[in-house]
């Protein structure tokens, strides 16, 4: 690699970070398997579904990143936008194993029981995708199903999945192209295109991800709604993401890249981090509150499930890692320049925001097994080492695509290599 004073040192992903990746991808291969092999295949499936959310939540993420910063106009962070950037090559390949899991889940069936009846249903979106389900007279005739048949049907569910994602894909493959030619070219140009195409992505990106959310994750419980459950899975999928891209610097420079980055990029990246925890805990509790408050039956049954003794700790441990944690640990301005707090509170973010999906997805789907402590055993922590495994790796490789590990001729460059806070 150059030097850190030159603008065109190059990553090269080697070394223990590849090697551990590889081993972190054969654990979630054998763990799948496994699953499958032991009978476990509502399990494997539920655990898939939250891991691929999750891998392909923190890619889109990524696009909103970098465009968001070429909207504001921002001129801190020109300098680790290689990062997000990253994330954004990588987000085609999570999204084709997003759609291949829910296309599995949707077709591959099994015995289960729905509302106390025994039916062949699918192992994802069972409530809604089991044959029948709208056809007046059938067993399986459910009439709040049937109402929203319009919306939750398998063509136009599918539909909308593959359409979210290429758009987003495309978005996140045109800020790059811009990002890589201005590289060569220079100018303002390729920046000012960038600038549009963000704004367009915004807008998209705004009204679609809560859709996305209510297909991907609320659909599951298709009896229940909530207004609120978009814009909460999006303060997820944004503090998780900070996260991510905060802890990837921090190793970056800790291997002798990006030595531009100072405490004060950091520090604006955990500003950012614990702002958006709030936020999160903002959407988290008024979205428990007014269901809460109301006690509306239909409402309640969601909350009612995950205060079952076997997610009930867990359904507290959640709130208590996304919002103390943050709170307690990086409110204070030292706290958010010193590395190690840092990294420190971005694992527990991470993997706290695990959780958070984990406490969405499981009561619905697998329900409870035995004891609260059997909930998370080696089929969740083998699988979520697997994605780990698979997103370092992808997200390294597109980073070593890169020809610079900094966009050298962004016209901000200057401003972000001179960050004060």
């Amino acid at each position: 690699m150059s030097t850190h004073n030159s603008f065109d040192e190059h990553f090269e992903f080697t070394g223990k970070a590849k090697t551990y990746s590889l081993v972190g991808i054969a654990i979630g291969i054998i763990t799948i398997l496994a699953g499958f092999v032991t009978n476990h295949s509502l399990q494997t499936f539920a655990n898939l579904l939250l891991m691929g959310y999750y891998f392909t939540c923190v890619c889109m993420a990524g696009v909103f990143f970098c465009a968001l910063q070429y909207v504001s106009q921002a001129g801190w962070s020109a300098s680790l936008l290689r990062v997000p950037q990253a994330f954004a090559k990588t987000l085609p390949l999570a999204a084709v194993i997003l759609i291949i899991i829910i296309i599995a889940g949707l077709s591959l069936t099994h015995p289960q029981d729905i509302e106390g009846k025994s039916v062949v249903a699918p192992y994802l979106y069972k409530l809604w995708a089991v044959n029948g389900v709208t056809v007046k007279g059938n067993e399986n005739f459910n009439a709040v199903i049937a109402g929203k048949a319009g919306y939750l049907n398998r063509p136009f569910f599918l539909a909308r999945i593959i359409g979210f994602l290429g758009a987003y894909s495309i978005f996140g493959w045109l800020l790059n192209k811009y990002s890589q030619t201005e590289d060569e070219l220079g100018g303002v140009f390729y920046y000012s295109k960038s600038f549009t195409i963000s704004a367009a992505f915004l807008v998209i990106f705004g009204f679609t991800t809560p859709l996305f959310a209510f297909d991907v994750i609320m659909s599951l419980e298709a009896h229940w709604f909530s207004t609120m459950f978009g814009w909460y899975n999006f303060a997820a999928m944004w503090v998780s993401t900070l996260s991510i891209i905060t802890l990837t610097i921090i190793w970056l420079r800790s291997q002798g890249y990006m030595q531009w980055i100072t405490q004060n990029h950091l520090h604006s990246l955990g500003q950012l981090m614990f702002g958006f925890s709030i936020f999160w805990t903002y959407t988290w509790f008024a979205q428990f509150l007014l269901v809460y408050y109301a006690n509306i039956p239909e409402e309640a049954v969601y909350f009612l499930k995950r205060w079952e003794p076997e997610f009930k700790p867990w359904f507290w441990l959640n709130i208590v890692i996304n919002f103390l944690a943050p709170l307690l640990i990086i409110m204070a301005r030292d706290s958010k320049r010193s590395t190690k707090v840092l990294a420190w509170t971005c694992g527990l973010l991470i993997v706290g925001h695990w959780l958070d999906y984990f406490v969405m997805i499981m009561p619905g789907t697998v329900g409870p097994q035995a004891e609260w402590w059997m909930e998370i055993g080696p089929l969740e922590i083998g699988i979520f080492l697997g994605f780990a495994g698979l997103f370092v790796f992808t997200t390294m490789t597109a980073l070593s695509s890169f020809k610079s590990t900094i966009p050298k001729k962004h016209p901000f460059l200057e401003e972000s290599l001179h960050h004060q806070i």
